[in-house]
């Protein structure tokens, strides 16, 4: 048994604005690149019924080094520049779950 971790991000997405995001981080590589690191189990974005603009990420790591591992990517910094340009507001969720 072991503990993966599982991170749920929701972005606040400034007004009209999570498409043009949506596609830069398909245009970017940033989605691709980070479900072929290696330790990711999960990385999909989705877009929530109750918000015209939230945009929500939901992502799963097989443990804490290989998170920490995809925080140190190229392509994570690039996702941080694009956060500042498009977003107001993140929230991050984070659990250690039991895989059995």
């Amino acid at each position: 048994m072991s503990n993966w971790i599982f991170v749920n991000v929701r972005y606040a997405i400034k007004p009209g604005k999570r498409n043009e995001f949506l596609e830069k981080l398909s245009n970017q590589g940033i989605i691709k690149n980070s479900k072929s690191e290696p330790g990711n189990i999960k990385y999909e974005y989705s877009i929530p019924i109750d918000s015209e603009n939230d945009l929500v990420l939901t992502e799963m790591w097989i443990n804490s080094e290989a998170l920490e591992s995809h925080g140190k990517s190229e392509h994570y910094q690039r996702l941080q520049v694009l956060k500042k340009e498009y977003t107001t507001d993140v929230t991050i969720e984070k659990f250690s779950i039991s895989a059995i």
